[in-house]
């Protein structure tokens, strides 16, 4: 059975009333805050204070079912409060930073209001703000006030279907330090039935981010290749609509999962040639064209970290452009090698399928023409690089058997491709990136 909490919440404009009067609708006493008289006058006469299909319904019912109320009076809404969420809006500096004037106002209110009161305050910020603003502009303004904790929850609410994005959430995240105050802001959208992101306060921040970033990036992705459709005389809708047909690699969790480079025989062909017939077509199409950049970026700042190394013997594992192949057309860990052979550094490299005797052809004029005494490089058994190195660095993902001889050797790691998380390496044994 839900146990019913007294939730006040800080701003009634398109996610705050949408979240007050949903959680309403789930059982919870639930009040209003809000300085524009309107809205809060609105909201007491059982009306929406703007349109959100499905909202006018919810506001009605529950201000007459007395579980939705509203006020613009911080003290009388933290009276009984356990719970307190911050909607107050996050606008664009003309700088394109986030403008935070609402939220320390708020902040502050909440805080000047707290003296005398007993009972605990789990303060939950639902504002999107950048990865640090709890600890840096709400935390501290409370440090003092041991009943009172910050966690973060994100909203994923869209206008124009914000009512039903709450009910049929895809995602709930909450983020804390304090447990017990994470779970009782979790455990509100609990009739919901969707299992809730329990994560770090700077994780839940950035999470916001992520998701919205990734929608724009998606948007602009497909009208990219649309606009390129069209002077070619194809259904972008129908390319779209097929691309989309792939779950397993398209529409799904493959490749966002933050690593290395990405390298081999087409992705990087595939999209200079995109992007040049775009050229050749007088279209400008500019996240296509930042791709490479981007990837080029990132590949330089994984090769500063290898630099920033202050041992005398590296040893690298992995030399094709992933793991189980031995392709080594545009790989970025031969861009790796030939940076760190330019800085002097000794090295020695391990790939489980790459031996100069056993390579030919196009990958062998590749690998030759890069480094041409990479022979003398290579090593046959991993055992041996683990010996002689001070440091690893792991550029490719290596397979279970691999890594086990990695942690056993108690080499310190710098992991480029992500996956050391996974691995059971104490502190003493290395770091990771």
């Amino acid at each position: 059975m839900l146990e019913q909490k007294r939730v006040a919440i800080f701003g009634l404009g398109y996610v705050g009333c949408v979240t007050a009067a949903c959680f309403a609708e789930l059982g919870h006493s639930v009040i209003g805050v809000d300085k524009d008289d309107a809205k809060v006058g609105n909201v007491l006469k059982g009306h929406a204070p703007f349109y959100e299909p499905g909202l006018e319904d919810l506001v009605r019912s529950n201000v007459s079912a007395g579980r939705l109320t509203a006020t613009s009076s911080t003290a009388i809404a933290l009276q009984d409060a356990d719970i307190a969420l911050i909607c107050v809006g996050t606008p664009s500096e003309r700088n394109g930073n986030l403008g935070l004037d609402q939220l320390r106002r708020v902040s502050e209110e909440i805080r000047d209001h707290l003296p005398g009161r007993s009972k605990p305050l789990v303060l939950a910020v639902r504002s999107t703000v950048f990865p640090g603003t709890c600890e840096e502009v709400v935390m501290p303004l409370f440090e003092n006030d041991p009943l009172v904790s910050v966690v973060s929850n994100p909203e994923f609410l869209r206008e124009g279907s914000a009512v039903v994005d709450f009910r049929e959430p895809a995602l709930v995240v909450v983020g804390g330090p304090d447990q017990n105050a994470v779970k009782a802001v979790a455990d509100l959208y609990e009739p919901l039935g969707i299992p809730p992101c329990l994560v770090s306060l700077r994780t839940a921040e950035m999470i916001k981010y992520a998701c919205n970033a990734f929608h724009a990036v998606k948007i602009s992705f497909a009208n990219e290749i649309g606009a390129l459709c069209d002077p070619l005389a194809i259904d972008a809708h129908e390319v779209m609509a097929t691309l989309c047909k792939d779950t397993r690699l398209n529409i799904s969790t493959a490749y966002l999962k933050p690593g290395f480079a990405f390298g081999g025989s087409c992705l990087p062909k595939d999209l200079r040639a995109l992007t040049y017939r775009a050229a050749r077509l007088d279209l400008q199409l500019p996240m296509l064209t930042s791709t490479l950049p981007s990837n080029n970026a990132h590949l330089l700042r994984a090769i500063q970290s290898v630099l920033e190394l202050s041992v005398d013997r590296l040893g690298i594992i992995g030399l094709a452009f992933k793991e189980n192949t031995d392709d080594l057309r545009e790989s970025p860990v031969v861009t790796l090698l030939e940076h760190l052979i330019g800085k002097g550094r000794t090295l020695r490299v391990y790939d489980p399928h790459i031996q100069m005797d056993s390579i030919y052809g196009a990958n062998r004029n590749f690998i030759l023409n890069a480094i041409p005494h990479i022979g003398r490089l290579l090593e046959r058994r991993v055992e041996d690089v683990l010996n002689w190195a001070q440091y690893l660095v792991v550029a490719q993902k290596p397979s279970r058997e691999l890594a086990e001889k990695i942690q056993k050797s108690r080499v310190p790691v710098l992991d480029l491709v992500g996956t050391a998380q996974n691995w059971v390496v104490s502190e003493e044994v290395g770091a990771t990136v």
